[in-house]
């Protein structure tokens, strides 16, 4: 019964926000901070610049899709190896 009320609760938390920004479009926060920075001090200029950009947003996406699998990867492969360490380990 827990896991099903924890379940419920993850899938509203993930839910939850679409339906409370129904009109809007979902940013990143790199353009919300070159709004905020443009804002407050309109004559910044930026350290360095990028060597390579996408040639496009689905590109960009792909890369941080990518990011996100990679990352799922390793917490899981380091997840998997605490459990299955403690679980042999305690039968010894």
């Amino acid at each position: 019964m827990k896991n099903l009320i924890l379940f419920l609760f993850v899938i509203l938390l993930a839910v939850f926000p679409f339906f409370i920004q129904k009109n809007t479009e979902f940013g990143g926060a790199d353009g919300q901070a070159e709004e905020a920075i443009t804002e407050l001090a309109p004559n910044y200029k930026p350290w360095f610049e990028p060597f390579w950009s996408p040639p496009g947003g689905e590109t960009e996406s792909l890369l941080f899709s990518l990011q996100a699998a990679i990352g799922a990867i390793i917490i899981g492969y380091v997840i998997g190896f605490g459990r299955a360490r403690t679980k042999y380990t305690s039968k010894q």
